[in-house]
């Protein structure tokens, strides 16, 4: 598998959504009549969460806070708040976000550095958690693994109903000679309610993960608007290969065990078409973060960032402006007042199963499909010297 890129060694060859199209089906479907909805599972036999849209949003504090993921849950998706970002640091978070959005662009991740300084209050860990409760739907928060198992503990006192684990990549056999690594077993084993964890891109990882009890796994290294993983540390794997590679590995486990993990796509998707193509490649749904800034709900201001942009040592993300386009419904279902496929990401996905003759996320999965590096450029010459429709960036 692979070629040669040199003497004795080899290199796979992988794709991105640039690179491929879905064939469209023999047979269509009404878009009003397939079902897009998402089942994750539950712990000890429990019903599972349902979701009507495979969409979640990032748990990134430009992207989510308590009013964002209330919204977004009433409108059938899922927001997940970042434990470790500004909505835990700051009792009004709101100031730093602020500054964050005004700041200069060659002082701005200087400025966030400081501003994730301020230490984490366990207080408004509960406290965000049980507003997020008030507000009714799913409540889904998360940390990075070295801080799971407390702010799990808290979180899920307080009332969360899924808690997520997400570091640049996630793996169970972590050695460290600094800190106690997560025991991910034990983890997935003493909790009530469902983990999901990431991110991970290949077949073993995934396998191995689902193997340690996980309800879950996110799927992608850098390949978000805000990363720079990719840049800074030569990382990633095109998200296209990710997923297929990730999603045999769920089909592999569910033969063998019988159980059902879901993979999410994580990263890469601005416009419907990305949305699309990930959930025919076999992801069972899709996170989401730069399309969902962009909405008058989120906290960002019209920016946003990475979750690695407040490293101390080494920034691994960058602010991005991305402006204010519409509402989060608007964003979600239309009616779209854009071309370039940002908006009515619900209907992009129904009309797009439609057409392959998909009536379920799962008949999605086995779309045919095809390298076709041209298919965005193929006759749309006048879109992108006039910068609309797909020939916007």
């Amino acid at each position: 598998m692979g070629m040669w890129i040199g003497r004795n060694r080899k290199a796979r060859v992988t794709y991105g959504f640039d690179e491929i199209a879905l064939v469209p089906g023999e047979i269509t479907i009404n878009p009003n009549d397939v079902d897009t909805s998402f089942e994750i599972p539950c712990p000890r036999g429990r019903e599972p969460l349902k979701l009507k849209i495979p969409i979640i949003a990032s748990a990134m504090d430009g992207v989510t806070n308590v009013r964002f993921c209330i919204e977004m849950a009433k409108l059938g998706g899922l927001g997940v708040v970042n434990l470790e970002g500004v909505q835990t640091r700051y009792e009004n978070p709101e100031e730093a976000l602020a500054q964050i959005a005004k700041a200069d662009k060659n002082s701005v991740t200087e400025l966030i550095q400081k501003l994730y300084t301020q230490p984490i209050k366990e207080d408004l860990i509960s406290k965000r958690v049980q507003e997020l409760r008030k507000g009714g739907g799913i409540v889904a928060v998360s940390s990075i693994p070295q801080k799971a198992e407390r702010y799990a503990a808290l979180a899920e006192e307080a009332g969360a109903d899924l808690f997520v684990v997400q570091s640049t990549v996630s793996t169970v056999r972590h050695i460290s000679s600094e800190y106690k690594s997560l025991d991910l077993g034990a983890f997935t084993k003493a909790s009530k309610i469902p983990i999901v964890i990431g991110n991970a891109v290949t077949y073993s990882v995934v396998l191995e993960l689902m193997e340690n009890g996980v309800s879950g796994v996110l799927i992608g290294v850098g390949p978000g608007a805000a990363c720079t993983s990719r840049g800074v540390l030569g990382l990633g794997v095109p998200q296209v290969t990710a997923t297929v590679d990730s999603a045999a590995a769920r089909d592999a486990y569910f033969k063998k065990t019988g159980r059902y993990i879901p993979i999410i796509t994580d990263g890469g998707m601005s416009k419907g078409g990305d949305v699309c193509k990930a959930l025919a490649c076999g992801s069972d749904a899709v996170m989401v973060g730069s399309a969902f800034a962009r909405a008058e709900e989120s906290p960002g201001h019209g920016h946003h960032w990475g979750m690695a942009t407040p490293h101390a040592n080494l920034p691994r993300g960058t602010r991005i402006h991305v402006g204010i386009t519409g509402s989060l419904k608007q964003i979600l279902f239309g009616p779209a007042t854009v071309d370039d496929g940002s908006q009515n990401l619900v209907g992009a996905i129904a009309t797009c199963m439609g057409n392959v003759g998909a009536k379920t996320i799962r008949e999605f999965q086995e779309t045919e499909i095809i390298i076709a590096p041209s298919i965005k450029s193929e006759g749309k010459l006048f879109q992108t010297v006039q910068g609309v429709g797909m020939g916007t960036r």
